[in-house]
């Protein structure tokens, strides 16, 4: 959930706390469990298009992967999947689940500014980290720089509205109380014109957008036009950076 050099210390810290709940779907990761199956669903379509039907040797790296939820997702659709986070307790958890999975995922302390420099991926995804990250810029240009030329990019945050700020924060952590209290910050949600003029800057063209919305009652997500909440987009590098 966080990514290292760029994130927060109290971010770190405040998802380390929450290691030891990460993989109960009724905890306070539940958001999470539920989001899970579209975003991972998103990103696995679009790659497959990309790679002949098939993720097999896919090289995806999972930026701010928490316990594994998205990680796990992609690793069991055949790719090749390595995760970063700043959160050792988180990843002490990732490692543990994973292995009693049978899944062979590469979890290493740190954000992407701690790869080696010939590291390059396929895809890189970063869902729902960048509003707690504080350089955004140099955030940006580490994940453009991990990816291969012609990779992708997967990033999923919330807008900055009205009304991301009613149900994201105070409905989400305050009524409902389905994420803890101060999981948000609404001041660092992004727009999406902000986000695509960042990665704009690092040589990313945006291929792809859309809202994910959830049912109120059922609390299930859906892939929508509305952006106005949870959004999801896709960025390539240029074949020829």
């Amino acid at each position: 959930m966080v990514a290292g050099g760029t994130a927060r210390a109290e971010e770190v810290a405040k998802f380390d706390a929450l290691a030891a709940r990460w993989w109960d779907p009724h905890g306070p990761m539940a958001p999470l469990h539920a989001m899970n199956p579209l975003r991972t669903g998103w990103i696995a379509e679009r790659l497959a298009a990309r790679h002949g039907g098939s993720l097999e040797a896919v090289s995806v790296l999972d930026i701010g992967c928490g316990a594994g939820l998205a990680s796990e997702a992609l690793a069991r659709r055949g790719a090749r999947v390595t995760g970063m986070d700043a959160a050792p307790e988180a990843l002490a958890v990732a490692r543990t689940h994973a292995e009693a999975g049978g899944l062979a995922i590469d979890y290493r302390q740190g954000g992407p500014e701690d790869l080696p420099r010939e590291a390059r991926f396929d895809a890189v995804m970063a869902l729902e980290v960048i509003e707690h990250v504080e350089a955004r810029d140099a955030f940006l240009a580490e994940l453009a720089g991990a990816l291969k030329p012609g990779g992708m990019l997967f990033l999923s945050t919330l807008n900055r509205t009205p009304r991301a700020y009613l149900m994201a924060k105070l409905g989400a952590e305050y009524l409902l109380r389905l994420l803890p209290v101060g999981t948000h910050d609404w001041r660092m949600f992004m727009t999406p014109g902000e986000l695509g003029a960042l990665l704009r800057a690092q040589g990313l063209r945006v291929t792809d957008i859309a809202g994910m919305t959830m049912h109120p009652l059922t609390r299930r997500w859906r892939e929508s036009r509305d952006l106005g909440v949870n959004y999801i987009l896709a960025a390539e590098r240029g074949s020829g950076v």
